[in-house]
């Protein structure tokens, strides 16, 4: 079916940053057909015309940096220092089932869809759960199964038991319209170097994308810095630093470490909120952009940054680079938009199809309406955007050509009943989290 936009205010977000005041977009099956200014004057047949009343359509959202399924874990230890390694580890061991996955993950993928959201990169355990969530939800996912060197709930046994189920999902899913298997080993000390280089042959096997956790932590810079490298010399020296690899944090990333990246293909998913959050720093996004390696935003999980809405990371970007840098007129609000979309498709290698609305590319589109008494006036939709905007601004949300939100509600998901179904599901995980309570 044809579904025809109109008076919109198109963001087109394309090579050109080309935007329609008050323009149309047509959408045929699941790609953009045409778009324009003015009126539709074309002669298909629409099945569905979609007054946008002036609000901002742009391309959906894309979150490059994700672990759904911890919806459970939010509000937990926030102010709890080391929490990794002091309670989330263990208690994900101890609780976290294949049901717990399953509905934190659609919770999580709700929450996204309704905050404008239309692709994410995650890595969690028991991942074809997420898969399935991806699937009933209507959710473009790029998915990898955590692997790491360290028992866990989904591979009790033995570490590195993800290598398994995520070869299962390499296969499984190859050629899937919504969901793209990437190989996601945790980080730079959580696996080996042999683990890693395995990691990085099946991502060039399959060629899709190694995400894993790169310069975060501070231990983990003081262990390189004793071997006298740093997180991305090491995976440089093991031929894991290529176009395959999605970096995710890089908080604290040497000169040497961006040219490396930039000369290597490097991909980076910049993670703000989670990271500031912390208190563990803001990475050098100024320097990374201006050497042109490829930039996209994440939210973390919502244990890490407590929300999966792409507004809250635009705003924290702008407010966090500007202060760091002492530069009010550093990444202009149309950049940090860019970052939340067609930096993100870029990120995930995916700029081909996502991240504009171009003719030919996925229908995925978000329509923020500027009917809130904050969205008035808009002089500069860029700038509504990303000191305006929040995610219940979000009208409508569309997946490959599909309607997944529609007058700010889900459209194919009941949150009500979903919300019960992981509150008892959740039941044995907070008795669990009870031995805890001191610190969370």
């Amino acid at each position: 079916m044809n579904t025809l936009f109109f008076n919109a205010h198109i963001l087109t977000m394309d090579d050109r940053f080309t935007a329609y005041k008050s323009g149309w977009l047509l959408v045929e099956g699941d790609r953009i057909q045409a778009l324009g200014a003015g009126d539709y004057t074309g002669s298909a047949d629409i099945g569905e015309r979609i007054d946008c009343r002036g609000g901002i359509l742009l391309p959906g959202f894309i979150n490059t940096h994700c672990h759904a399924s911890m919806v459970p874990f939010r509000t937990m230890g926030d102010d709890c220092p080391d929490r990794l390694r002091r309670f989330l580890f263990p208690l994900e061991n101890e609780a976290v089932t294949a049901e717990l996955v399953y509905l934190g993950a659609k919770y999580g993928i709700a929450e996204m869809l309704l905050s404008g959201t239309t692709t994410f990169a995650d890595m969690y355990y028991f991942e074809g759960e997420v898969v399935r969530a991806c699937l009933e939800t209507g959710m473009r996912g790029y998915l990898g199964e955590t692997i790491i060197g360290q028992q866990t709930c989904d591979s009790p046994n033995a570490p590195y038991g993800g290598f398994a189920l995520a070869e299962q999902m390499l296969s499984a899913y190859r050629g899937c319209d919504l969901i793209r298997p990437i190989i996601a080993p945790h980080g730079t000390t959580t696996c080996d170097a042999d683990a890693l280089r395995r990691c990085h042959e099946l991502a060039v096997q399959y060629n899709t994308l190694m995400t894993l956790h790169v310069s975060e932590m501070d231990y983990e810079m003081q262990q390189f810095a004793d071997m006298g490298m740093t997180p991305m010399d090491f995976l440089d020296s093991i031929g894991a630093a290529d176009e395959h690899l999605l970096a995710a944090h890089c908080i604290h990333l040497t000169e040497h470490d961006i040219e490396l990246m930039k000369k290597r293909g490097v991909r980076v998913a910049h993670c703000i909120g989670s990271n500031t959050k912390a208190g563990k720093g803001v990475a050098p996004i100024k320097q990374l952009h201006l050497s042109g390696v490829p930039i996209g935003l994440g939210t973390d999980g919502p244990s890490s940054g407590n929300t999966l809405s792409m507004f809250d990371q635009m705003r924290l970007f702008a407010v966090c680079h500007k202060t760091a840098n002492r530069d009010r007129s550093l990444f202009p609000a149309r950049d940090i938009v860019a970052f939340a979309t067609r930096g993100g498709a870029a990120a995930l290698n995916a700029g081909d199809e996502l991240g504009q609305l171009v003719p030919g590319m996925r229908a995925d589109v978000t329509l923020v309406s500027t009917d809130s008494a904050h969205m008035f006036p808009v002089f500069n939709p860029y700038s509504a955007l990303v000191y305006s905007a929040n995610a219940s601004d979000v009208e409508l949300v569309m997946t490959n050509g599909v309607i997944r939100v529609r007058n700010k509600q889900l459209v194919h998901v009941d949150l009500e009943q979903l919300k019960a179904d992981l509150t008892r599901a959740m039941g044995p995980f907070m008795d669990a989290a009870e031995k805890y309570s001191d610190i969370i």
